[in-house]
């Protein structure tokens, strides 16, 4: 049973380093703002009432199917027109 447990908290700590689908987020590193859609809780995260799923972005181009929301971080495009 704790092997089982154990393999699901490293799945899920291991998922969360490129993904985050979450309300928060941590500012990108060199980023003092907030993406599209978060607001500033005047520290180091930003927070959202939508449950998006970002990504950081490392200063290089979004993936396809990805959108750029600014100050470091890209959110996955949904919806029939891939926008929302």
């Amino acid at each position: 049973m704790t092997n089982k447990v154990f393999c699901a908290a490293a799945l899920v700590l291991a998922s969360a380093s490129q993904v985050l689908a979450q309300k928060e987020i941590p500012k990108a590193e060199g980023h003092d703002q907030c993406p599209l859609g978060y607001v500033n809780r005047l520290g180091t995260t930003c927070v959202s009432p939508i449950y998006y799923e970002v990504a950081p972005t490392y200063g290089k181009a979004c993936k396809e199917g990805w959108m750029n929301i600014g100050a470091g971080y890209c959110k996955k495009k949904k919806g029939p027109f891939g926008i929302l």
